[in-house]
């Protein structure tokens, strides 16, 4: 190959390679060469505030005939509040009238009306009455942000046999925070 030969050839190269990036600089998006961006900011936010939920279970003090000896039996209330608030939960005398929070009644249907003893109680040794007066005998703690469940004790004591039937009441159990 001759020096002049080679010599356009290599300017023949160099054209294509020029016209090659020229090519591909023109086919880049427009917006791209020279544009500017901002940029904004916001917050979020949410407030949490001091709250609870409070369910119970049933207690079933299940079947006898003459009440010989104590019947025990538990059941749970359970309570939900927000980490770090401070809860008191109180159970009231229940629905049988003449019922109070020391002595409470399980009532049945008849005239007079025929009624069965019962207590609901804080501890396991059931000497801790659970009533509804904050600071005196209601349950208190601190809210995990978890439900937390809290055993009642109930018992039916030892009395005189009243007649057959089904004996209820129903008890409200009230989260104070």
């Amino acid at each position: 190959m001759s020096k002049n030969t080679e010599r356009t050839a290599r300017l023949t190269m160099r054209a294509g390679t020029i016209g090659l990036a020229l090519a591909l600089a023109s086919a880049a998006p427009l917006f791209a060469q020279g544009a500017t961006s901002k940029t904004a900011t916001f917050t979020v936010s949410l407030t949490i505030q001091a709250d609870c939920d409070i369910t119970a279970n049933p207690l079933d003090f299940g079947s006898t005939g003459i009440i010989h000896a104590n019947i025990d039996q538990t059941t749970t209330v359970n309570v939900t509040c927000t980490k770090g608030t401070a809860y008191n939960i109180g159970l009231d005398q229940g629905s049988i009238s003449g019922s109070a929070v020391a002595t409470r009644l399980l009532g049945s249907t008849g005239s007079p009306t025929p009624t069965v003893n019962f207590g609901l109680y804080r501890d396991s040794a059931r000497t801790q009455n659970w009533g509804q007066t904050i600071g005196t005998d209601t349950l208190s703690g601190t809210g995990t942000g978890s439900s937390q469940a809290l055993t009642v004790y109930g018992r039916v004591p030892t009395q005189t046999a009243p007649a057959a039937g089904a004996y209820t009441s129903t008890i409200t159990a009230t989260v104070t925070f």
